[in-house]
């Protein structure tokens, strides 16, 4: 199993939650790695095969939604994402102290990202996703290295899963998973099995299977995690949960207040770029049924000197080439990161100050539109090239 596992910090606030559903998540990666911003109109794909990273699998029959999607430059999956009908998904990384036959995660099969993607494409519901990624692993299994240039990084995969009306979370061991509707109206979620006595949902036979493998002796109340969880890995919270408990019981949870925890260095939130895990994108989506749902992703490393670009699900939504690596960089570096690394401590802290006025000018300006396309005042063609138009003004910035 990985040597060190690979933090991960999700946020999630639920229906009730101060009338905001939010996902946010801050990707930790391996140093050097570049992840891009990716968007994937829906269309009916070819019959056949789809090459995910490792492995191929039959592609499914009708159309794929829409996604936004950040993602590690060289796997087909991605780490965290949001799709057209109002799902957004994050996959953190779990060690388990079961890693054979089909629960050793060295096998090249699924990646937790590739389920990510394909879940996003597939689904138009939390719950529909649960079942989708489940049903993956039950047929599939998960598995292979889960860094380009390591191959001893291999995990298992937990998944958070938010719509407008609900959130679900899934952890699992090979094959092997349960799963739970989230509860709590604000919750933060990082390394560890934490799905105990309560499950809604489990992989068929799970109980018995434990027992046959000698994770659990039969008696008291089944626990999900004390069975699985790795005895030298230590759950990954730190104040985060704290963090996000005050801002929902004594603020409002804004955007900007979202943004604020997501570059919080105090608790390791953000990593830069000298840490051996780096912050290396994030994301911070707020849904909506009613109103407007928006996208901020970063496509750099360091939330605290990176800037959130919006983006909105529109008909003909553009996002820009920039944040797409390039396909002759041996680093798969793509222009927006090129930029944005070589810039001095000097340089980066004065166009800093810009963007994030222009950051928050898209806050206030993205607030005042929603109200306006409530009323029917405003139209999404309006935000066409919303992404597209941030990106290339932070890298006319850089250059």
């Amino acid at each position: 199993m990985t040597k060190a596992i690979i933090p991960t910090d999700i946020f999630v606030v639920l229906p009730g939650g101060n009338g905001q559903v939010v996902f946010a998540k801050n990707s930790h990666r391996p140093r050097n790695e570049v992840q891009e911003i990716i968007y994937a109109k829906g269309n009916k794909r070819d019959s056949g095969s789809l090459k995910c990273t490792y492995i191929e699998i039959p592609e499914f029959d009708g159309p794929t939604n829409s996604v936004i999607l950040s993602k590690p430059a060289w796997m087909w999956g991605a780490e965290m994402g949001s799709n057209d009908k109002n799902v957004c998904i994050g996959n953190i990384a779990l060690r388990s102290r079961y890693n054979e036959d089909d629960a050793d995660s060295s096998v090249k099969r699924l990646l937790g990202m590739d389920l990510v993607r394909i879940a996003l494409e597939r689904c138009s519901s939390a719950e529909g996703c649960v079942d989708m990624i489940t049903n993956l692993l039950n047929e599939f299994g998960q598995g292979g290295p889960c860094a380009e240039n390591d191959p001893d990084i291999f995990y298992h995969n937990a998944f958070v899963i938010v719509d407008p009306n609900e959130g679900w979370l899934i952890e699992t061991c090979g094959k092997f998973w349960a799963a739970v509707k989230i509860e709590s109206t604000h919750k933060h979620f990082s390394n560890g099995y934490t799905i105990q006595t309560k499950i809604d949902k489990m992989s068929d036979g799970l109980m018995e299977q434990m027992q046959e493998l000698n994770l659990w002796n039969g008696e008291g109340e089944f626990n999900f995690a004390k069975c699985l969880k790795a005895d030298d890995v230590d759950d990954y919270h730190g104040d985060a949960e704290k963090l996000i408990d005050e801002l929902y019981t004594t603020e409002t949870i804004s955007t900007a207040n979202m943004f604020k925890i997501l570059r919080n260095k105090d608790n390791n939130i953000c990593r830069t770029v000298e840490d051996y895990y780096p912050t290396q994108g994030s994301q911070m989506t707020c849904l909506s049924e009613s109103a407007l749902s928006v996208h901020w992703l970063t496509g750099t490393p360091d939330p605290s000197v990176s800037v959130y670009k919006p983006f909105v699900f529109t008909p003909n939504a553009r996002i820009s080439h920039h944040t797409i690596s390039v396909a002759n960089d041996r680093n798969r570096h793509h222009l927006l990161y090129n930029l944005h690394s070589k810039q001095s401590a000097g340089q980066l802290q004065n166009i800093l100050e810009l963007l994030q006025t222009m950051e928050d000018k898209c806050v206030n300006e993205l607030a005042e539109f929603s109200d306006k396309y409530a009323e029917g005042a405003s139209t999404l063609q309006e935000l066409d090239d919303l992404m597209k138009d941030c990106i290339e003004t932070e890298v006319k910035f850089y250059r």
